[in-house]
Order: C-alpha cells, then sequence, then structure tokens
C-alpha cells in the first residue's frame, strides 16, 4: 500500500507555501512515547499540557515536545529537561535555551510576549539565556500522527544525529505528514519537506553562515501561507539568500488570491501574485485518511516596485 509521502512526492506536489505558521516556537523535552496530541498524550502531566496549550491560543507561540533521536526508554519522570524559545521574525530573530527540573515553571511565562519577539519572560522565568551552540534541526517522527513521520523521520533523525549533527531532535508535529521526513531549522525558522541527510546539513551549514537554502523548502514559520510562497519566489528570482535580507510587509486579497508585498532590506519592493489551488488528481492528507485535494499556493507572478509604488498604507 502506497504512503501519503510516496504519493505525495510521485504527484511531485510543490512544498512552497506549506509551512505551519508559528512567530515564536515553545519546545519543552519530553522523553519517552507520544500520542496523537502529545501535549496530553506523553509521560508530561496532562493538565499541564492542557494548560500550555490554553495558555498559548491566540498568541503566535507554537508549542512542541521534543526528544533526542534513539531508543525510547518508557521512563515516567525526566529529571531535567531542556526548553528553547525561538523567535522567528526577520530583524528580531533570537534562539534561548533554559533547562528545568520542574516543567510547571512554563505556566509563568508570558506567552503574549514570546508572541511578540520578547524573550524577558522566558529568561527570568527559567533562567533563559541565548543558545550559543549549533542551530537545532527538528525532525518531526510522530507515528501516532502519521505512520511516515515514524518511518521516515526516525531513521534521518538518527542519521543526524550519528553523523555529528549535535542539533538534532526529534519533534512531536510540524504539519504535512505527506512531505516526509520534515525539518524546522531553528533559529530562522524556515520548514523543509522530503529531507535527506545530506540536504539538512547543507541547510544547517547556510545557518551557520547566515543564509536559507532554497531546494526543498516549505517556508519560512513567521508568514501566512501565501507569505511564504511569496518571499520564497523573490528569493529564488532574485537569488537572494541572505536570511534576514526579506521581509512579508503587506498581505491584501483573501482566498484564492492574494497580493503580497516583499520587502527587502535594501529598500527594494516586490508585488506578488500569489492563487490557492487545488491538488488534482485526490490524494490523501495523511495515511488513512480520504482521498482529498490538498490546498497548494501557486505563485503567479513577481513584479518589482518602483520606490514610489512600494509606498503604501502601513503593513497589517
Amino acid at each position: 500500500m502506497s504512503t501519503c509521502a510516496k504519493v505525495s512526492q510521485d504527484l511531485e506536489e510543490p512544498l512552497a507555501g506549506t509551512a505551519a505558521t508559528a512567530r515564536t516556537w515553545l519546545l519543552v523535552e519530553q522523553p519517552g512515547p507520544w500520542g496523537a496530541e502529545a501535549l496530553t498524550s506523553s509521560h508530561l502531566d496532562p493538565a499541564l499540557g492542557r494548560a500550555l496549550d490554553r495558555a498559548a491560543k491566540g498568541t503566535g507561540v507554537r508549542i512542541a515536545l521534543i526528544r533526542r533521536p534513539g531508543r525510547h526508554a518508557d521512563c515516567r519522570t525526566a529529571a531535567e529537561r531542556r526548553v528553547y524559545a525561538a523567535h522567528t521574525t526577520p530583524g528580531n530573530v533570537w534562539l534561548h535555551s533554559a533547562i528545568t527540573s520542574d516543567p510547571e515553571q512554563l505556566l509563568t511565562l508570558d506567552f503574549a510576549e514570546l508572541g511578540r519577539g520578547l524573550s524577558r519572560s522566558f529568561d527570568t522565568a527559567l533562567d533563559g539565556r541565548p543558545h550559543d551552540g549549533d542551530p537545532l534541526a527538528l525532525v518531526c517522527t510522530n507515528g501516532k500522527r502519521d505512520r511516515c513521520c515514524a518511518l521516515l523521520g526516525r531513521p534521518l533523525a538518527a542519521e543526524l544525529a550519528a553523523s555529528g549533527v549535535a542539533g538534532a531532535w526529534e519533534v512531536t508535529h510540524l504539519g504535512g505528514h505527506r512531505f516526509s521526513p520534515t525539518l524546522l531549522v531553528l533559529p530562522f525558522g524556515y520548514a523543509y519537506g522530503r529531507a535527506e541527510a545530506h540536504a539538512v546539513k547543507e541547510v544547517l551549514q547556510g545557518v551557520r553562515e547566515g543564509r536559507v537554502v532554497t531546494e526543498g523548502c516549505r517556508g519560512s514559520s513567521a508568514w501566512e501561507r501565501p507569505g511564504q510562497a511569496a518571499e520564497l519566489a523573490v528569493r529564488t528570482a532574485v537569488r537572494e539568500d541572505a536570511a534576514g535580507a526579506l521581509s512579508v510587509v503587506r498581505t491584501e486579497g483573501q482566498a484564492p488570491d492574494w497580493e503580497v508585498t516583499v520587502a527587502h532590506t535594501d529598500g527594494r519592493h516586490w508585488l506578488v501574485s500569489v492563487s490557492q489551488g487545488a491538488s488534482s488528481p485526490p490524494r490523501a492528507e495523511s495515511c488513512g485518511s480520504a482521498l482529498g485535494s490538498p490546498a497548494r499556493m501557486d505563485v503567479t507572478a513577481v513584479r518589482e516596485l518602483s520606490r514610489t509604488a512600494a509606498t503604501g498604507p502601513a503593513p497589517r
């Protein structure tokens, strides 16, 4: 039986504009097994998981559980847990880390502040500090959500760890099972699909050098999906790989058609036309789900604006 990932790859389903949306990521180490809804179906206290989910709702913060690659002993408690917070909006990209022995401390975080790109409550509550190690390579491996994530993601995470990628972690959910193995790289927040170990290492080297590798890229989690597709289209059109060079400053319209304004730090602007289409022929978005026509983001035009035309109403 074909998996959703194999069907998607065979049909050459485009990756751009399919990344999860989150300005800020909060990652909590939780060893042991994960269920489909990992915050409430793991060895993290379910009451704490529900409280964290409520606290993050509507703030722009996305919470995920992480664990080191390898075999996962069914241990009930973790003496100490690594916690990361990362903000992904260009001009204010940061990654902080902390260690806690009491996950209840997470409830003292100011999630609205984190979503706005301020790290103060993270550093205060958890004695956090800027992460000075390698960039994080987060591979989705949660087979309880989709078997492709386990079958394809776990071997990739294990290969990365075995080859010395210090920032390799398994993560509970990045969306887009049919693009497995899926990867999120922090601090920049770009997601990748159909990832292979050699390509991941190239992506991570780019992060160290402040570059974005666009091959296999699904988009930046800082933007909504039309903006993800638009930003990648501009990067490709002008061959711009500097991580902080481009920002989505305006998105006008509604499904299925948007006009997205992308700005460069050097003052250039582009107007990008993005249309939402339906993938055909029908395919399953997850293994075992009914056939459907997943939405896709198609860039139909990229037009550089004059300095005068680029001046318009305030970004929203």
